[in-house]
């Protein structure tokens, strides 16, 4: 049986983060994954908007999570892929963890242990929505894997319940590819997701959204057919006499996240009943001494970076409390980041998650807090430009997608001439992450990058 002095478990943003922050400082640690690559859910987030505060970048998903897998194979981490925890047992001198993988059943030891199982979606019974049970239903996140990571045509005509940030996404994506998004509906009075994902999601697309509304019920045989929508009232309950019938093939629901913490629970953790994952204190301690954790089971974040930077906290302390300087701190209930409410009369910078509220007079520029919302603002009254996330296609069955984007925005009007010579495109060699797949795109200047390894 190996003995290490830090087990973090999840491949993850956190759980790389954890891992490596651990590692600096000092300790033997072994980091446990159970899907066959490192990266976590970044692997199908090929949209960009990350690293703004870690890296000071605009980089899509993968290639900010390539960042840590670098760093985390330099420092020569132990890791266990395709594994599955399946029992953890607190002891005097630690932790003993029952896992298993393609060699069989095995144990290890820890000192220290460190969660970051991420979180899971909500699904469209856990909301309520009665009728048939046909194809075509998708999680957000599960539309974005057959879409991003497998490539796959999911539906012709979408509608998608609710307005978060992965469903918002999957909006453009989805458009992208070729599908028509009906509509967005949202229950809240308010959407839910970043303003600057609602300005270039939906409104670059003139794809509607529907607030005050939800999805009462599917209809279909085999696939879906129709979808019934409903308003509802101050006190969320449905207007009956709204109520009406949209023909569509195809229903995503982005309706929320909860953290995954069935670890957590099966050591008897207390749990925040506000954030739904463990109470911890400001070094992520759980009520467990020797547990903690990082990012999205800790609580649900609305950026990666934040979630990184929770798991370098956790990561040190961890080490520092196999080595037994940490300092107990008092649990305390973290308070959620609010959101920004979308004002569709106000110009939203999208350079990055901040979403500044901008304003141009005689072509001075407020309320930008650096110098690209000042750029961004300029060039969307005169000449509006986006970057642009996609994939091409590879010839390899189990990789049959390599994310791609533009490596600085180009003229608004051009992008779905990008995405024809994109979708031309098949990829038979080894890539690395920065790659130029086509150069000088349309002569706008622009490259198209891989921003994944192949």
């Amino acid at each position: 049986m190996k003995n290490y002095d830090v087990v973090v478990i999840g491949g993850g943003p956190a759980g790389l983060a954890s891992a490596i922050s651990s590692f600096d400082n000092g300790v033997k640690v072994c980091l446990i994954e159970r899907e066959t690559r490192l990266g976590g859910i970044l692997k199908q987030c090929i949209h960009d908007g990350f690293g703004s505060i870690m890296f000071n970048e605009n980089l899509a998903g993968p290639e900010y999570g390539q960042r840590y897998i670098d760093e985390f194979n330099k420092d020569d981490i132990d890791c266990l892929l395709s594994t599955y925890v399946t029992n953890i047992k607190k002891e005097e001198d630690g932790f003993t963890l029952t896992y298993v993988n393609n060699k069989g059943l095995d144990y290890l030891k820890c000192k220290a242990l460190i969660l970051a199982t991420g979180c899971r979606e909500r699904t469209v019974k856990q909301v309520d929505i009665n009728g048939d049970r046909p194809s075509g239903v998708f999680s957000a996140g599960t539309a974005q894997n057959y879409v991003n990571i497998l490539g796959e045509k999911i539906g012709k005509n979408v509608v998608i319940l609710g307005s978060g940030d992965i469903g918002l996404i999957m909006a453009r994506r989805l458009t992208l590819e070729g599908s028509k998004v009906l509509d967005v509906y949202e229950v809240m009075n308010h959407p839910s997701g970043l303003p600057r994902n609602i300005r270039q999601c939906l409104f670059d697309y003139d794809i509607p959204l529907h607030l005050s509304t939800t999805v009462t019920k599917v209809f279909g045989k085999g696939r879906v057919e129709a979808v019934e929508v409903c308003k509802v009232d101050e006190q969320m309950h449905p207007i009956e006499e709204s109520k009406q019938i949209i023909e569509c093939d195809t229903l995503i629901a982005s309706v929320g996240l909860i953290p995954e913490n069935e670890l957590a629970e099966s050591l008897n953790i207390e749990i925040d009943p506000k954030t739904k994952g463990p109470l911890c204190d400001k070094n992520f301690e759980t009520s467990v001494q020797g547990v903690f954790c990082a990012g999205n089971c800790h609580h649900v974040y609305d950026l990666v970076d934040y979630v990184s930077k929770s798991g370098i906290t956790a990561g040190k302390a961890a080490s520092e409390y196999v080595k037994g300087t940490l300092k107990q701190e008092e649990k305390i209930s973290f308070n959620l980041p609010s959101k920004k409410i979308f004002d569709p009369n106000k110009l939203i910078c999208i350079m990055c998650p901040n979403g500044c509220e901008l304003e141009v007079k005689d072509n001075e520029v407020s309320g930008n807090k650096c110098e690209r919302g000042k750029k961004f603002a300029l060039d969307e009254l005169h000449n509006p430009k986006r970057s642009v996330c996609s994939y091409v296609k590879t010839t390899f069955k189990d990789r049959p997608t390599l994310s791609v984007r533009t490596n600085k925005p180009i003229d608004k009007k051009l992008i779905f001439d990008v995405m024809k010579l994109i979708n031309d495109i098949t990829i038979d060699r080894h890539v690395e992450v920065g790659e130029i797949i086509i150069e000088n795109v349309l002569n706008t200047e622009a490259n198209i990058i891989a921003t994944s390894k192949l």
